[in-house]
């Protein structure tokens, strides 16, 4: 039997989880949301109430709906306020460690029955499953950012992941109304197996000076249709998680050509992650986004 998921529980309130949560409740799912500390799950909370609302301006969706969905999720301030659920999606940093520690501890509050999943965009869920007393009903379901405008989810199957769980699992991403595409697991999956050496290879040729940030994402979007340049994309992204990506493939299928750029270990460690921190390959501190090279 196929288990039913109503009750979705999301640990991290960031951009990713708060718009897993955001599309979770919009599909008429209960949802608690739950972070490191209250302030951070209430400015995730803001950011879904902003964006449902700026879905009601641009006629997507009716006020009802809005305050519907707003009214099904809920903050979580501890794991055992997602002891109810059927499953919980980890949403936390792109850090293999950090997402074991939050596994081992949210797994004995658990029903014995509930699925776990991880949204990781590049670590191995037979890795991470080992570290549940669930293996068999643990998955991962990478969402793309951001959720509720992006249609495509990958789902990744562990080496003991159950047909139930990938199949409950179908079931959930089609009741949100988006596209499944099947990875198996190897570092980064499909869509970053892909995107991220494109983009890493973006800064390469920004490091050798072949062209400058501006010249690098007209040519992209203009030469190849992309709808965003790579630099600019990769401040979308965050260049940690574009950094950790590449480490991921780089280590998980050690060929020299996954090696990180330098130019991207370099604004990483000057803190310059992109549109988070403000700055990146471009600075986005003042009216309009300049390039910083």
């Amino acid at each position: 039997m196929v288990p039913e998921i109503k009750t979705i529980g999301i640990i991290g309130a960031g951009q990713m989880g708060s718009g897993i949560a955001h599309v979770c409740a919009l599909a008429g799912l209960d949802v608690r949301l739950n972070d490191l500390s209250d302030d951070r799950i209430n400015k995730g909370l803001a950011t879904i109430n902003g964006n449902l609302a700026r879905q009601v301006a641009k006629g997507a969706i009716e006020d009802g709906v809005r305050k519907a969905a707003v009214g099904r999720i809920a903050a979580a301030s501890t794991y055992e306020g997602l002891s109810e659920c059927d499953l919980v999606i980890e949403a936390a940093t792109e850090d293999e460690a950090i997402k074991r520690q939050i596994l081992q501890k949210l797994c004995p509050v658990l029903r014995p029955d509930a699925m776990v999943a991880t949204n990781t965009s590049s670590i191995s869920i037979t890795r991470l499953a080992a570290s549940t007393d669930r293996p068999e009903r643990f998955i991962g379901i990478h969402f793309m950012n951001p959720v509720p405008v992006m249609q495509l989810v990958e789902l990744i199957r562990g080496i003991a992941t159950e047909d139930p769980t990938f199949e409950s699992a179908k079931a959930f991403i089609n009741k949100l109304g988006k596209t499944t595409t099947v990875a198996e697991d190897f570092p980064a999956f499909i869509v970053n197996r892909i995107l991220l050496p494109m983009i890493n290879e973006a800064i390469y040729v920004l490091y050798e000076g072949v062209g400058s940030v501006d010249s690098i994402d007209v040519a992209m979007k203009l030469g190849a249709n992309h709808p965003m340049g790579p630099l600019a994309l990769a401040d979308f992204i965050g260049l940690d998680t574009c950094l950790s990506i590449m480490q991921v493939l780089h280590e998980g299928l050690a060929d020299s050509k996954y090696r990180p750029c330098p130019l991207l270990v370099k604004y990483v460690e000057a803190g310059w992650l992109g549109r988070k921190a403000k700055r990146g390959f471009y600075d986005y501190r003042g009216e309009h986004p300049v390039p910083t090279r």
